[in-house]
C-alpha cells in the first residue's frame, strides 16, 4: 500500500510554493502520494498565539537576513528559478482558500493550487482580489465566476474553518507542515525527514 503525506496549506506562505516544487522528486523516490488540506494561515496563527516570521523577527534584522539565505540557499537547491516575492505580499487568501474548497470537492484541486501558486509566486498577481483570481481562473478554464460565487456558501466557509481547526488540534502551528501518519513536520526544510518517514 502507498504511504501518503499530508500537506495542510495556504496559498499565503512563499515557503508553501517552495515545499510544493521541492515535494514531487520526494514523492517519485519513495513512491508517496500527497493529499492537501486547505487550512487558513491567518487562523492558524490566531489560534496559535504564532506570528509570521516578519513580524515575530522584525526587530532582529540579523535573524532576518539569515531567513533570507536560507530562502535563497532552498531556491538554489531545488532550482526553483521562477519564484518571485510577490510585490503584494502578505496577501489576504481567505476569498482563494474557500475557492480551493470548492475545487476540492470538484476533484480539481491539485490542478488548482498549481494555478494559484504560478500566479502568487511567479507572476506576482494580486490573488487577495476576486476579480483577479476569476481572471487567472478563466484563463486556465475554471469557471472563475462561479467557483467565487460559490466561496459564499455557508458549507464552503464552515469546510474551511473546520479543515484549520482540525489542524490545530493536531498540533499545527504554520504551514507549510506536513503529516507522515500521526507524525507532523513544519517548515520546507523537513521535507528529508519527511522523505525518510515515507521511506
Amino acid at each position: 500500500m502507498s504511504k501518503t503525506v499530508e500537506f495542510i496549506f495556504d496559498f499565503a506562505s512563499p515557503n508553501a510554493y517552495l515545499a510544493h516544487k521541492a515535494l514531487p522528486p520526494v514523492l517519485a523516490r519513495t513512491g508517496a502520494n500527497v493529499t492537501y488540506t486547505p487550512c487558513l494561515l491567518g487562523g492558524i496563527f490566531r489560534a496559535t498565539n504564532n506570528r509570521a516570521p516578519m513580524v515575530q523577527f522584525a526587530d532582529v534584522p540579523a535573524r532576518m537576513a539569515y531567513e533570507r539565505l536560507e530562502m535563497q540557499r532552498f531556491i538554489a537547491a531545488h532550482g526553483l528559478t521562477r519564484f518571485t516575492m510577490n510585490p503584494h505580499f502578505p496577501v489576504n487568501t481567505l476569498t482563494l482558500m474557500r475557492a480551493a474548497i470548492v475545487a476540492s470537492e470538484a476533484g480539481t484541486l491539485g490542478r488548482f493550487i498549481d494555478i494559484g501558486l504560478e500566479a502568487m509566486w511567479e507572476a506576482g498577481e494580486n490573488m487577495a482580489d476576486p476579480a483577479v483570481i476569476v481572471r487567472v481562473l478563466d484563463t486556465h478554464g475554471f469557471d472563475g465566476t462561479a467557483m467565487i460565487a460559490r466561496t459564499q456558501e455557508q458549507a464552503i466557509k464552515d469546510l474551511l474553518g473546520a479543515n484549520t481547526e482540525a489542524a490545530v488540534a493536531r498540533g499545527v502551528f504554520g504551514i507549510p507542515s506536513f503529516f507522515v501518519g500521526d507524525a507532523l513536520y513544519f517548515g520546507k526544510d523537513r521535507l528529508a525527514q519527511v522523505e525518510a518517514a515515507l521511506a
